[in-house]
């Protein structure tokens, strides 16, 4: 298992030798990983991979950025099978190992290329491509790799200039999975529907403290989801962490951002990802997601070589179990199937159950900072320091949603918009093409709804609270009617399923439902408010009491006279007029999904 890679050296003169007949080698490695290249260099590899080894590789383009560069993607398979009908034909795993989300974090990009030349050269993971198909998408954000800039990453040691963060529309692509709004994304997710990848490798570089590990390796499902596919996902986060263990790395399963900012007594709390990022996102397609964050304070030719010995595991582990792994996959999607009625997790927590563990990191003081006047901690990276803290890692379901025994209908007038967010996941639906007249659903009846206070990622978010009831509605022929019998379940309910942190409308994209569209005149609403009063004995007290609770502070006349249709005086059980049904589904054999 890649036992010699602690003599894996940076040494450009040897390296370029080794790899001049081919013109494989990097910028980043003619530099002794103090520089990386530019994305005209990513094309040109490309390209000379697929030159170098036309049966072994194939060089393609997934998409176009909204700057026009194209997206490039290399297969590599010493199977034959380089197109997603030949994978699926010989019954091969495919591994997706992506660089660059944050084109700041551009490790992967340098180490997925030198990790595919040694595989090649079978001088690492030997035989690793006789068993499986790699994906390598060097730079997911292009756009964002080109933006280059000596302090885009000032916490981060080498290379001497990097890429940005965001795309050049500013959006986080991992925080876009689930709404898929970037071109990035929706390609990236078209590249994933035709290849489905048994695992997913999203190569970053963290931020935060100074200390000594220098990387952390998360997977997912390991906390959530389909319960055999966990035993999957937990191998091979297992497999990978000795690997790396054995070649001199200290690899943590969590993330190592302090409990408490810049605290490092604080300890460390484990936290299951949302859909929104990749790790929680493929977990509910049935699917593995590996999450190698190596640690910013290292230099550049130390973190590529570690992102480099994880992708080579990662191509071991899989050549090993990928068989097995993948059949236990596609018995996860005939098990997704049969969610109908069952209770599903749409979110996790972090109990406050601690154990303490000895982490290594170097001395330090907290002081007062002139500059602040914060508290600030300050390291000494000549003293190395073993520190006792809490680590909190104990992760369970928070939410949970029964599924429905039907499905989900998506009315005709939200139908489009829907519909080509369910494609772009892969998710089946089909289109009423009669109405259903006095159907038996359940419907969400929002009794309180709170946007965001500002904008995130260029949606204002929504979080509602309400409950599911039993209703007759009509539904409108050209409604969308998704199945629940499906592989993908587990991604449809966190797609439509309210509640969900990064559901449909969580992300605002239902918030038009929610505006005040009608109103009364003043005297027509004083008019109305005091025959409600008059009709409702229960109700005048009501108000009464509100406006008696805190006499030195009256509402506005405004806000007096909307008392009643007010989401905070609501009575539980009742639609607000600003929400009426944003989304529904069926007791017995259909959920309706609704806004307005």
């Amino acid at each position: 298992m890649l036992r010699n890679a602690l003599l894996f050296v940076f040494a450009a003169a040897p390296l370029a030798h080794a790899a001049a007949t081919d013109g494989l080698i990097t910028a980043a490695e003619r530099s002794g990983f103090q520089n990386t290249g530019r994305y005209d260099e990513v094309a040109a590899l490309c390209a000379r991979f697929q030159k170098a080894y036309p049966k072994a590789v194939r060089c393609f383009e997934y998409g176009r950025t909204p700057e026009g560069r194209p997206m490039l993607a290399l297969a590599a398979s010493r199977t034959g099978a380089l197109t997603p009908a030949q994978a699926r034909q010989r019954g091969l795993p495919v591994v997706l190992v992506q660089g660059g989300i944050h084109a700041g974090e551009i490790d992967g990009k340098d180490a997925g290329f030198l990790a595919l030349r040694e595989t090649l050269e079978r001088k690492a993971a030997p035989g690793a491509l006789d068993q499986q198909v790699l994906l390598f998408v060097p730079v997911f954000n292009v756009d964002g790799h080109e933006r280059f800039g000596q302090w885009n990453r000032p916490n981060q040691r080498g290379p001497v200039a990097m890429g940005w963060r965001t795309t050049a529309q500013n959006y986080n692509l991992n925080r876009d999975y689930m709404k898929a709004e970037s071109p990035e994304m929706q390609a990236m997710l078209a590249l994933v529907n035709q290849w489905d990848p048994l695992a997913y490798v999203d190569l970053h570089v963290t931020d935060g403290a100074k200390f000594q590990p220098d990387v952390s390796i998360q997977v997912e499902p390991v906390h959530g989801g389909d319960a055999p596919l966990r035993q999957a996902g937990t191998a091979l986060r297992d497999g990978v962490i000795a690997d790396l263990k054995r070649q001199g790395s200290d690899p943590k399963p969590y993330y190592m951002s302090f409990a408490a900012t810049d605290d490092p007594a604080s300890g460390f709390v484990d936290e299951m990802a949302s859909p929104r990022y990749s790790m929680g996102y493929f977990m509910l397609r049935n699917r593995m997601a590996m999450l190698v964050e190596t640690h910013s304070w290292k230099d550049y030719p130390t973190r590529v070589r570690v992102t480099r010995n994880a992708v080579l595991s990662v191509l071991e582990q899989v050549a090993a179990h990928g068989k097995d792994w993948l059949r236990t996959a596609r018995e996860a999607d005939a098990r997704g199937a049969t969610l109908a009625g069952a209770e599903v997790p749409q979110s996790y927590r972090t109990t406050y159950n601690s154990k303490t563990i000895d982490f290594p990191g170097y001395a330090y003081t907290r002081t007062q900072s002139d500059v602040s006047g914060a508290l600030m901690t300050r390291y000494d990276e000549s003293r190395p320091q073993t520190w006792s803290v809490p680590l909190r890692d104990e992760i369970v379901p928070d939410l949970r949603v029964a599924a429905p025994r039907g499905g989900y209908l998506v009315p005709a007038a939200q139908a489009d918009m829907v519909a080509a967010k369910l494609r772009l996941h892969g998710i089946a639906y089909r289109v009423l093409g009669a109405a259903l007249e006095n159907a038996p659903v359940q419907a969400f009846r929002a009794e309180r709804a709170t946007p965001g206070a500002q904008s995130f990622e260029g949606r204002q978010s929504l979080k509602v609270e309400g409950d599911w009831r039993d209703e007759t509605r009509s539904v409108a022929r050209g409604a969308l009617f998704v199945p629940i019998a499906q592989p993908k379940a587990r991604l449809l309910m966190a797609l439509l399923e309210p509640g969900n942190v990064d559901s449909l409308l969580a992300w605002g994209l239902f918030n038009n439902a929610f505006e005040r569209k009608e109103y009364m005149e003043a005297y027509v609403a004083e008019e109305v408010a005091r025959g409600q009063m008059a009709a409702d004995p229960a109700l005048a007290a009501a108000f009464r009491a509100k406006l008696a609770a805190d006499p030195t502070r009256p509402s506005p006349p405004v806000r007096r006279r909307g008392w009643n249709s007010s989401p905070a005086a609501t009575p539980r059980g009742t639609s607000v007029t600003t929400c009426i049904r944003c989304c529904a589904r069926s007791a017995s054999s259909k959920r309706a999904v609704a806004a307005g």
